[in-house]
C-alpha cells in the first residue's frame, strides 16, 4: 500500500468525454484520458482492503460482485502509484488476457464492489487498467512473446470473440499449436462487429491479433465451421476442438406486421455500420441509413444504447428506445446494499447524445410493441406500443407484465432495430459436433466443467453460459483452455485467476 491516506488525500478523477454534439460528428473513441502522473495519484486512492471485494468476482443475490477474472486490483493499483508500470502490467496480465478490451468496454464490476465507494467514490480502477495496458504498448512491454517449446498438440478454436481469443491465447502460451476459425471476414466476433467503434476502435483489436499471430496463433477467416468445413474433418485433424461461437440467435419480436420492410436485428445493423467504416465509408449504399428517419429501438440494454448512438451519428430525425422494465432508481435502494451490483439508472453515452440533440431521454419504460404498422407498399411507417404494469402472481410470487387498457399509442418509425438479446447457440453448429444442449439451447456441460458430451470437444463463453459480459467470456476462455490443457497433458500450469 503505497499511501495509506491516499483515499482521503486525492479525489476520484477520470477521463473526460467530448461534448455530445461534438463527438457525434465521427465514430471515434471520444474520451480524453489523464496524464501518467495524474493517473498515478488515482492508484494511491486504493485502500488495500483486508477483504478486496473488487477482485472477488462471485455472485451475490444473483449478481456478480467484483471482477470475474479475479484481477489483482490492489496490487497493480499500488504499482501504478509507485510508478512501477512494467510490474503493474505483469500483474495485470496474469489474470486478464485482454485488458485493452476490458478497459474500454467492461462495466467495471470491480469499481461497483470497491470498499472506497461504500462511503465515497470508488477507486478509478478501470482507468488505471487502461493506463497500464496503453503504457505497456507504448514502452514495448506488450510485445509478442512466442513460447519457446511446442508440445506437438493441435487445437482448433471455433469463434474469435473474447472467449475464443482468450482460449487460443492461453493454449498457445502453453506451447500447443492453435488455429482459430472465424466465419466473418475479420477476427474479433462481437468485439469487432457487435461493439461500435465509439466504444472500441477496431485498430485496438487488430493490434492484439497481430501480436497473437507473431506468437504463433493461426487465424482462418471467412470459414463457417459446420457449413464450409465439416466437424468430422476438424476432429480428425486436431487433438481438441473448443467451441466459442457465442449465443448467436437474436431474440425476435413476434407481433403483427413483423414482415414490414425496415425492421432489422440490432447486431446486423451494427455489423453493417462497422463493416462500412472499415471497408469504405459511412455512405455505403448497402448500409441501413437512418438519416432523416424516425427510428425505434426495442431493448434497453447496452446494445440498444449503442444503436441510439449510431443512428444519431447517421443523422436520424428522431430516436426512441422501448424498455419493458420499470426505470431503475437513481440511487441504491436499501434492499440493494454494497457490495451487490448497484441496480440504479444509468444514462449511457447514446442516451446522453439523444438528450443533447433532441432535448429528451429516448427511453420509454414499461412498454412493449403491439404491432408494426405498414404502408400500402409493405414498408414500415409506425410502431404501436402499449404500457405495462408489473403485477405479482399469487402462485409463484413473481412479477409479470400486464397490458394497461387504453394505454396504446403509435410512434412514427421508418426503421426498427430489435435489440432484445440473444437466445442460445446456433443449431447447425451444435448439430455438426453432436453436442448435448441444456434447456436454454446452450451447450451442456457438467458443473464447473468445459467438456461437452462429444469426445474431445470443449465449449466456452456465451455458447456455454448464455449471453453475458466480455469479462465473463475472457474468464470462460481461460478456464476452458486450462481444461483442454489438462486433458492433453495430464496437468496444467496455466493460471486462470
Amino acid at each position: 500500500m503505497g499511501k495509506p491516506t491516499g483515499f482521503m488525500d486525492y479525489k476520484r478523477e477520470v477521463s473526460t468525454a467530448a461534448e455530445p454534439k461534438e463527438r457525434i460528428k465521427n465514430y471515434k473513441e471520444f474520451r480524453q484520458h489523464l496524464s501518467w502522473e495524474k493517473q498515478r495519484l488515482q492508484g494511491a486512492r486504493c485502500m488495500d482492503c483486508g477483504v478486496p471485494f473488487c477482485q472477488y468476482g462471485m455472485d451475490i443475490c444473483g449478481m456478480t460482485s467484483g471482477c470475474p477474472l479475479h484481477n489483482l486490483v490492489p496490487e497493480w493499483n499500488d504499482l501504478v502509484y509507485t510508478g512501477n508500470w512494467k510490474q503493474a502490467y505483469n500483474r495485470l496480465k496474469k489474470t486478464n488476457s485482454f485488458p485493452e478490451f476490458t478497459a474500454r468496454v467492461c462495466p467495471a464490476l470491480c469499481e461497483a464492489a470497491c470498499t472506497c465507494g461504500l462511503h465515497g467514490e470508488p477507486v478509478a480502477t478501470k482507468e488505471n487498467e487502461y493506463a497500464i495496458i496503453e503504457y505497456a504498448y507504448q514502452q514495448g512491454y506488450a510485445a509478442a512473446c512466442p513460447p519457446k517449446v511446442r508440445t506437438g498438440k493441435k487445437i482448433a478454436v471455433i469463434g474469435s470473440g473474447p472467449a475464443g481469443l482468450a482460449a487460443a491465447d492461453q493454449l498457445n502460451k502453453r506451447g500447443h499449436s492453435v488455429t482459430v476459425y472465424e466465419r466473418s471476414d475479420r477476427v474479433g466476433g462481437l468485439l469487432m462487429y457487435g461493439i461500435p467503434n465509439m466504444k472500441l476502435e477496431k485498430n485496438i483489436i487488430e493490434r492484439k491479433v497481430r501480436i497473437m499471430e507473431e506468437e504463433g496463433v493461426a487465424f482462418v477467416t471467412g470459414t463457417d465451421v459446420g457449413k464450409d468445413v465439416k466437424a468430422e474433418a476438424l476432429l480428425k485433424e486436431y487433438h481438441r476442438v473448443v467451441l466459442a461461437c457465442g449465443a448467436s440467435n437474436p431474440r425476435d419480436i413476434h407481433v403483427p406486421g413483423r414482415d414490414a420492410r425496415g425492421i432489422s436485428f440490432a447486431v446486423d445493423y451494427l455489423k453493417a455500420v462497422t463493416r462500412s467504416l472499415l471497408d469504405s465509408h459511412p455512405e455505403d449504399g448497402g448500409l441501413i441509413q437512418a438519416k432523416d428517419k424516425n427510428v425505434v429501438i426495442i431493448g434497453g440494454g447496452d446494445t440498444g444504447n449503442d444503436c441510439v448512438g449510431t443512428v444519431i451519428r447517421q443523422g436520424c430525425r428522431s430516436v426512441t428506445q422501448i424498455e419493458m422494465m420499470p426505470k431503475a432508481p437513481d440511487t441504491r435502494a436499501e434492499s440493494n446494499p454494497w457490495p451487490e451490483w448497484p441496480k440504479v439508472c444509468k444514462t449511457d453515452y447514446g442516451q446522453e447524445e439523444a438528450i443533447a440533440v433532441f432535448g429528451r431521454d429516448p427511453r420509454i419504460y414499461e412498454s412493449t410493441v403491439k404491432e408494426f404498422i405498414k404502408d400500402k407498399n409493405g414498408s414500415l411507417k409506425g410502431v404501436r406500443i402499449v404500457k405495462l404494469a408489473w403485477e405479482k402472481e399469487e402462485k409463484t410470487g413473481r412479477l409479470s407484465p400486464k397490458e394497461v387498457p387504453g394505454s396504446e399509442k403509435t410512434l412514427p418509425a421508418e426503421i426498427v432495430l430489435i435489440a432484445a438479446g440473444f437466445l442460445g447457440s446456433q443449431k447447425y453448429v451444435t448439430d455438426a459436433f453432436k453436442v448435448e444442449l441444456d434447456g436454454r439451447t446452450n451447450v451442456k456441460t457438467r458443473r464447473n466443467s468445459y467438456e461437452t458430451s462429444a469426445k474431445d470437444v470443449f465449449v466456452a463463453g456465451d455458447m456455454r453460459r448464455g449471453q453475458s459480459l466480455v469479462v465473463w467470456a475472457i474468464r470462460e476462455g481461460r478456464e476452458a483452455a486450462r481444461a483442454v490443457d489438462e486433458s492433453l497433458m495430464g496437468y496444467s500450469n496455466l493460471m486462470i485467476r
